[in-house]
């Protein structure tokens, strides 16, 4: 006969710790101080083993068996039923530390460290900046995942989630990002290999129909600015150049525009829909600045239609390659067209803070959703007022500097 609960209860503690046996070498072991521990003494291997089940009445007198008969079978099946213990022990063991390994090298750790560690001699507003696109895209699609789990796969679809949306600069500044938190992290045993270099974005985000976009690095605009402001061939070309920088239209909604557009009074600029590139109305919020070179053209071409006449034909815009021939003239063949004063104001307006939707919808850029494409030309018109302006400021900046370089 086994042990029964009632016995279990009134078993009391004596001078002596002693034993109640149950069966098959389970037993309760009473100790002096009244802890009732539950013992199986088994065989193995030649020896004699005492294994333990628990304490009651944690454990009750029903589990302590079935702890026991769980243990038999192990012995039955030839392994010694403590040793088996211990290993299932010290794999969850090395489990739970693997688990937090992972979790002190997950992408977004070792994400955070990279900007702490590059943030050093950056401008705080580029930094927060970078820091808020970490925020806002790539931590939370991959960011609690292992720094080696994160696969080429998951950089490529957040990047086409981040292009659907229309920001394709982002999307390519992503995986520039990404790729730089990899090879940190490389450098430093961290992580294995840089998944984002297993590709380019040019393999997978869409080619704005083949344009070319070359451009001068922003520490290039002073001395661009200057020789612009310098060229000596036809006033118009120059005016449509400082205007082009103003705006950062694309060359054909800039070399199309007609007076009718224009409203000098209220400072914008309504281009129709048929004009632009995604058949929807834009509106170019005009700073200070485009004012003043639009009242200069007023002088030039204000009795005809179109804003940027042809020199042989009036009736007829100036030729799309008016721009890039002039830009050409001033040495930069190759090194910057009209279209990059758009990737140059993206890059730089994102880089001081502003908002990615304020940026994204000044450039015109194609939403998934056009029928709501239709209707966001003039949201957020007084925060892009805002932004145009300061751009034409930091414009007039640049230009200052190249004034001050070339005297020195």
């Amino acid at each position: 006969m086994g042990l029964t609960t009632k016995q279990v209860d009134n078993a009391k503690p004596l001078a002596k710790r002693y034993k109640l046996a149950d069966s098959a070498g389970l037993c309760l072991l009473v100790s002096q101080s009244g802890a009732k521990l539950w013992r199986w003494r088994y065989r193995f291997d030649g020896k004699e083993k005492m294994m333990a089940l628990g304490e009651y009445p944690m454990v009750s007198l029903a589990e302590a068996r079935e702890r026991h008969f769980a243990a038999r079978k192990i012995l039955a099946a030839g392994i010694d039923p403590m040793a088996e213990r211990k290993a299932i022990a010290e794999a969850k063991q090395r489990e739970a530390e693997a688990r937090q390994r992972e979790m002190e090298n997950s992408f977004e750790k070792v994400a955070r460290k990279w900007w702490e560690w590059w943030e050093a001699g950056k401008s705080p507003r580029h930094a927060d900046y970078v820091l808020r696109r970490l925020e806002a895209d790539v931590l939370p699609a991959f960011g609690s995942r292992f720094i080696d789990a994160v696969t080429p796969a998951d950089i490529r679809e957040l990047m086409l989630a981040i292009e659907g949306r229309g920001a394709r600069d982002v999307a390519k500044r992503t995986h520039e990002t990404t790729g730089q938190i990899f090879r940190f992290a490389i450098a430093r045993g961290i992580a294995c290999r840089n998944p984002a270099a297993d590709f380019k974005p040019s393999d997978i985000l869409v080619d704005a129909k083949g344009e070319n976009f070359s451009r001068v690095d922003a520490r290039d605009l002073p001395e661009l600015l200057l020789k612009m402001e310098s060229y000596e061939g036809d006033a118009l070309t120059r005016l449509a150049m400082k205007l082009m920088a103003y705006t950062f239209v694309r060359t054909s909604e800039l070399i199309e525009a007609e007076w009718s557009e224009v409203d000098l009074d209220h400072a914008r600029w309504d281009i129709p829909a048929e004009r632009m590139k995604m058949d929807t109305r834009h509106i170019v919020p005009l700073s200070r600045q485009s004012l003043e070179v639009l009242r200069a053209l007023k002088l030039l071409t204000g009795k005809g239609r179109l804003v940027f006449p042809g020199a042989n034909d009036k009736n007829r815009p100036m030729s799309n390659n008016t721009i890039l021939f002039a830009l050409y003239r001033l040495g930069y063949k190759g090194r910057m067209t009209g279209h990059g004063f758009r990737g140059l104001a993206s890059t730089i307006l994102h880089e001081n803070d502003f908002a990615e939707e304020h940026v994204e919808l000044q450039l015109a850029h194609q939403r998934r959703n056009k029928v709501a494409a239709a209707y966001n030309h003039a949201k957020y018109l007084t925060q892009r007022a805002a932004m145009m302006q300061w751009w034409a400021d930091y414009l007039d900046a640049q230009l200052a500097r190249g004034e001050k370089a070339d005297t020195q």
